[in-house]
């Protein structure tokens, strides 16, 4: 009869061998964990020097429109992000610059976003680069910030460009005081006689409830 006891040693060593590698998963995790923590402060600490570089950009823009434009701008209170918004009577315009990182905190990602309401012209809404955190460009990173900034002008200018060919037929959200093309409105309203454009139905339910008009 074969001999149990040298089974069991099998057994027992198969058992032996997983805990083995249980231990030894849960090092890697843990080290795994430890070296993205580090990342992670990294990252941190970078995202303390990028006011440095999109700041002085940005008070530089506003320098420049001066009193052409009503600028409000907004510094976000942590470092991954400063944004803008301008209050013009032709469109609601904000601009955001933001950074991030990725899901294994190795890249550091930064973020240009624009929103205009109403769309009067074709623009490039979003824009993303990255830099691997330990290989990061700082030059390159300001020259990314400065092409984006001189995007946004040229986009705002165009905004007015647009303006003067359509201002004849230019209406106004009585709600918004934002002013754009008739056929861009995206609700309107009949009432009292006469025609009310607006940039949104929220506007237009704004614009109901204070004036008692019963909803559509």
């Amino acid at each position: 009869m074969a001999d149990v006891a040298t089974l069991m040693n099998r057994i027992d060593a198969e058992f032996s061998a997983l805990d083995d590698k249980i231990k030894r998963a849960q090092s890697e995790k843990l080290e795994e964990h430890r070296e993205r923590q580090n990342r992670l402060a990294a990252f941190e600490q970078r995202l303390e020097t990028l006011p440095d570089v999109w700041k002085p950009r940005i008070e530089a823009l506003i320098a420049r429109f001066g009193d052409r434009v009503k600028v409000a701008p907004s510094m976000a209170s942590s470092s991954r992000e400063v944004g803008l918004e301008f209050q013009s009577d032709l469109a609601r315009v904000r601009l955001r610059l933001s950074a991030a990182t990725d899901q294994e905190v190795r890249k550091l990602i930064l973020n240009y976003d624009l929103q205009i309401i109403p769309v009067l012209t074709q623009f490039d809404s979003h824009s993303q680069a990255e830099w691997p955190l330990n290989a990061i460009d700082e030059q390159a990173i300001a020259d990314w910030v400065d092409d984006r900034i001189v995007s946004f002008v040229k986009t705002y200018l165009s905004l007015h460009e647009n303006e003067a060919y359509l201002r004849e037929h230019m209406v106004k959200d009585p709600v918004a005081g934002v002013r754009f093309p008739k056929f861009a409105a995206a609700s309107t309203l009949q009432w009292s006689g006469k025609t009310y454009y607006f940039i949104g139905d929220e506007t237009r339910r704004e614009f109901e409830t204070t004036h008692g008009i019963a909803s559509r």
